[in-house]
């Protein structure tokens, strides 16, 4: 599956091109440096060596930018995360390990990429794409573990699947949203050994 499969965004040009890898690369270290808020075409491109026009081939605006680089940062968290699933083996300790992951990535993204954060936290609030596809693979990675403990008989089977899985995102989403986030800090560092608790007690046949 492609990276525009997994996290869709809106470009120019070929799909496959070392320029648009170069402009992206060069545009996340200008926005750590300098936020993505405040930064115009005009500022990213006399930074990075490019012209305005030259970017307009590849990208249809700033947004598409950023789009991009939220899409690889956001593939990045999920590609952790799976790991981290993927080291366990039964239902329940695949649930704590996601928990744990999730907040922590978001954490790290949250007050070590603090520039980045303002993409997220602007694809969040604009439902870009990226960050829609993000979502519904979290939901779907959360979808395969009720299964697999339903089968195994680790989880009750009474809850319908869908309500199930929502019910449990909505309790994990103040750590996958990053304009929730702020507002979640105080309680970080126990967040997710206590949600996981609470949710693996809620899941007991």
């Amino acid at each position: 599956m492609s990276n525009d499969d997994n996290y869709p965004v809106s470009n120019r040009g070929p799909a496959e091109h070392d320029v648009r890898d170069q402009i992206i690369q060069a545009a996340a270290e200008h926005f750590r440096q300098y936020g993505y808020m405040k930064t115009t075409v005009s500022e990213l491109a006399k930074s990075i060596g490019f012209s305005k026009a030259y970017i307009y081939k590849f990208f249809t605006s700033k947004q598409a930018i950023g789009e991009m680089i939220c899409a690889n940062c956001l593939r990045e968290i999920e590609t952790e995360v799976r790991l981290a699933v993927a080291d366990a083996t039964i239902a329940p300790e695949k649930l704590r390990r996601l928990f744990k992951a999730i907040v922590e990535a978001s954490l790290r993204l949250f007050f070590q990429e603090r520039k980045l954060y303002e993409i997220a936290a602007s694809a969040a609030s604009e439902d870009w794409q990226a960050a829609i596809a993000y979502n519904q693979r979290m939901q779907q990675l959360l979808q395969d573990i009720i299964v697999q403990g339903r089968q195994d008989g680790d989880f009750e089977r009474k809850t319908p699947l869908d309500e199930a899985v929502k019910s449990i995102y909505l309790v994990m989403r103040p750590y996958l949203n990053p304009l929730l986030l702020q507002y979640s800090l105080d309680h970080a560092n126990d967040a997710a050994q206590h949600l996981s608790g609470l949710v693996l007690r809620s899941l007991s046949p």
